[in-house]
């Protein structure tokens, strides 16, 4: 019995980022700050911008949003690496799950909006996919990353501060 619970105890000792490695999963960045771009997808001054953004959001409403930005997930689903991520670093307040991740997988040209427990209620995934559609692709289509990446993460903060309906004026103006 002894020797079963030390077993156990040692299993949840492994470092997640092993785990999801072994299992095929690319690995984790480390969290840094609200903005993640390990491969400098972002100009300096649109990653500070943004990073000083998040900062406050967080300070001010316990909600928290991280961009993160890595150059391939290698085929792998972004749906399921965005959930464990997500859980890995431990996104919002624990009790509330009230986090949420922007994830640019700039090789394969994909986008996400990850969203906590918490905040699925509000941030929910039509908008998100609307946020991502119209908000953030049309200015990537354009090259214009910086402005996508800063266009979405000011639409979710809009969202999460009660104003989703400007956000869809916004994106009803992107189409046109």
């Amino acid at each position: 019995m002894r020797r079963t619970a030390l077993l156990a105890a040692a299993l949840l000792l492994l470092p997640v980022a092993a785990w999801a490695e072994d299992a095929g999963i690319p690995p984790f960045p480390e969290l840094s700050g609200p903005v993640v771009d390990e491969p400098g997808f972002l100009s300096d001054a649109t990653r500070e911008a943004l990073d000083t953004k998040l900062r406050n959001y967080a300070q001010d409403s316990g909600n928290q949003v991280v961009v993160v930005v890595v150059q391939t997930l290698d085929g792998y689903p972004i749906e399921y690496w965005g959930y464990q991520l997500g859980r890995h670093w431990g996104i919002g307040d624990k009790d509330k799950n009230t986090g949420a991740l922007l994830i640019v997988d700039v090789g394969e040209h994909k986008l996400r909006i990850e969203v906590g427990y918490g905040l699925e209620g509000t941030l929910t995934d039509a908008v998100s996919d609307d946020i991502i559609r119209n908000t953030i692709a049309p200015r990537f289509r354009q090259r214009d990353y910086d402005g996508g990446v800063t266009a979405g993460v000011d639409a979710i903060l809009a969202v999460l501060g009660g104003h989703a309906e400007q956000v869809r004026h916004e994106q009803r103006r992107d189409r046109s």
